[in-house]
């Protein structure tokens, strides 16, 4: 009876997922916020963990596939033809006026649809009795690869259709990545010293052809529906437009983009309007697509080769071109990473002005085998910042020259330091460079740091901009007359900004490490190193003293060594402690410390903070880490325990309850 009701449940579960995931992805107007769809999906994944079957199409199996060896070939059902390209308005003018005469003489103009077009990758889908059973590549056009697996993680991709769907339907789309996501995967690539992509394409392509569905997955890709041919069932109406709402009624997402215009001169007006929209469009686009709206005149037209008769894609100017590399400057970032940045001869890139590019890193300069005085191929994508693609070998002279790291900061002078097996070079001057001023105020009074209270972001940001701090130091130097001055500080506000600078003079040794900003040192690092040092040794200490600590490897011992050479560093030091910031100068090397050598994590609600438990299970000796594993000792858990507690059961691993823990800390 039980299974009975749940049965039912799931299956009303799906049905409503599937119409807010259509709300949601198609028509943008979702009528249930995030938290209370998240609480139906997961409502209907505890229910299906207690089901026998779970059905392909639930919202709950977009991933859920193991990896494939190889893709299999599939057939189109019709195939995917190309398209005839129009680079000039004059080729476009030639192809409506072929289609004229081939109507006859008394035909005057067309209805054309336009749609944006997407560079990406065009898939063909298949819904039978309104089931996404089949996804597939163009290929050579009549045969494709079956990627079905991961066109199920696109989440625009509909698993169901909704409403009077036809028992047969194939439709054709572009999945593409949007520039935003495109920009995060190339920037953790660069960062974990990998290949980034060349372009939204090439991403695109590359993350449906992964043979691991759950890469697919983390990739974000999107699509958008252009066509699709009814096999059986209910017919499309007679115009392509109007199909195109009746699938986007059917729950296929289309292009807001898309519309319908008279005439040749009309099309040729939305091709300006849009080609001025590409560079606010959140995807990338190459030009725009040209459809005879009709479809009975469409048929009459008919193919010439691949390619229809009645479309055209009308290309846009390339985003791509070639200028001299000049000069490369440094930029230094928030947090210190240096960026080589190409100054170049301006050239014209898809309709704008382009004199600065970003070259990446020294790996990529490298790799690339980029000089100074190249000429060199320019790219731009949307709001992407422009980047070099290449050099032109064949055009390099013997005047051109090799671009160098520098080493030191262009900002503050600090040295620069490159870690080996990293791509990014850093400034060490964290506490007096100006380009990473902001961070490290913020993370110097945070709650784990010196923990001034009522000093935010904001307040942050108003303190530097207005010139009155430039370095951690000059916090301890504010008076209330400057406090004042900053918007909306009001006398109170000044006070208790005075009292909790001054409160966070007397601080504990680990705070104090931990506030510096030493690159790898978080708050286990910092209390590791309060415990076995004296602020004075940590200043001379060299990586062989380091590394006869526990969990310091040599890149955190070289980050350490380095910091404390830096002069600047030193100065900004001298200063705090000149300012009365003070701790006790007993280290607790010696301390009774009965939980040394044991690994601890805390799970679910206790009736304190995390943090003060962590404090007591460090101040012992203890390890605390996020995630549970074989080299777990305990987890403690409060209520609403979740699957760290079901990990730690099947390891064997010792659970702890509040009172236990109680215990734990007084023996």
């Amino acid at each position: 009876m039980v299974e009975t009701v749940n049965l039912k449940r799931a299956q009303e579960l799906r049905k409503l997922i599937n119409e807010h995931n259509y709300r949601y992805y198609i028509l943008d107007a979702p009528t249930i916020s995030d938290a209370q769809y998240d609480k139906l999906f997961r409502e209907l994944q505890n229910l299906e963990a207690n089901l026998n079957e779970i059905p392909a199409d639930s919202p709950t199996q977009r991933v859920g596939v193991t990896p494939l060896t190889s893709f299999q070939t599939v057939k189109h059902i019709t195939p995917m033809l190309s398209l005839d390209n129009a680079f000039t308005f004059e080729e476009l003018e030639n192809f409506e006026r072929r289609n004229i005469q081939m109507m006859g003489k008394h035909f005057k103009t067309f209805s054309y649809a336009c749609e944006p077009k997407f560079d990406g990758l065009a898939v063909s889908l298949l819904y039978e009795n309104g089931v996404l059973t089949r996804g597939a590549t163009r290929g050579d056009g009549s045969v494709g690869e079956d990627i079905t697996a991961n066109l199920r993680t696109v989440q625009t991709i509909p698993l169901v259709l909704q409403g009077d769907f036809p028992k047969l339907l194939e439709a054709r789309g572009e999945v593409y990545m949007p520039l935003n996501s495109f920009e995060k995967l190339n920037m953790n690539a660069i960062a974990n010293d990998e290949k980034p992509f060349a372009n939204p394409r090439n991403a695109a392509a590359g993350s449906l052809r992964q043979l691991d569905p759950k890469i697919t997955a983390k990739r974000k890709l999107e699509f958008y529906c252009y066509g699709s041919q009814v096999i059986e069932g209910k017919a499309l109406p007679s115009k392509h437009s109007e199909s195109l709402q009746q699938l986007k009624n059917w729950g296929l997402r289309i292009c807001p983009e898309s519309n319908v215009v008279d005439g040749i001169q009309e099309v040729q007006a939305y091709y300006e309007f849009l080609l001025n929209k590409r560079n606010k469009l959140p995807y990338e686009i190459d030009g725009m697509v040209v459809k005879i709206d009709d479809v009975s005149l469409q048929e009459e037209l008919g193919y010439v080769s691949r390619a229809p008769r009645w479309a055209i894609a009308y290309k846009f100017p390339a985003e791509e071109t070639e200028t001299q590399l000049i000069a490369v400057d440094f930029q230094v970032g928030r947090t210190g990473t240096l960026t080589p940045v190409a100054r170049l001869k301006p050239v014209n890139v898809g309709g704008v002005t382009v004199s600065n590019a970003t070259l990446h890193n020294m790996d990529e300069i490298a790799r690339k085998d980029i000089h100074i005085g190249d000429y060199v191929i320019v790219r731009r994508a949307g709001d992407v910042i422009p980047e070099v693609v290449r050099p032109l070998i064949e055009k390099r002279t013997k005047n051109v020259k090799t671009i160098a790291l520098p080493t030191t900061c262009p900002i503050c002078g600090s040295e620069v330091v490159r870690i080996e097996g990293e791509a990014a070079a850093r400034c060490e001057g964290g506490l007096i460079c100006r380009a990473q001023r902001i961070e490290s105020i913020k993370h110097f009074v945070s709650r784990k740091g010196m923990d001034i209270e009522g000093l935010g972001e904001k307040l942050v940001e108003q303190l530097v901009s207005n010139s009155l701090i430039e370095t951690v130091a000059d916090l301890y130097t504010l008076t209330k007359d400057q406090l004042m001055s900053l918007d909306r500080m009001g006398d109170k506000s000044a006070n208790n900004l005075l009292n909790s600078i001054e409160k966070s003079k007397e601080t504990t040794l680990a705070k104090f490490i931990y506030s510096l900003g030493i690159r790898e040192v978080g708050e286990s690092t910092a209390l590791l190193l309060a415990n076995h040092f004296s602020f004075e040794e940590l200043k001379i200490a060299t990586e062989e003293q380091l590394l006869s600590l526990p969990d310091i490897g040599p890149v955190v011992a070289g980050h350490i060594v380095l910091f404390f050479k830096q002069k600047n560093n030193q100065v900004i030091i001298k200063k705090l402690l000149e300012e009365g910031v003070q701790w006790s100068t007993h280290k607790s090397t010696n301390q009774y410390q009965p939980l040394a050598g044991k690994t601890y994590v805390i799970t679910g609600t206790l009736s304190r903070s995390r943090d003060e438990i962590k404090a007591q299970l460090q101040a012992l000796g203890a390890k605390v880490t996020d995630s549970v594993s074989a080299k777990t000792d305990g987890l403690i858990v409060g209520k609403d325990a979740g699957s760290k507690l079901t990990k730690a059961q099947k390891l064997g691993i010792s659970i702890l309850d509040e009172s236990q823990l109680d215990k734990l800390l007084s023996s």
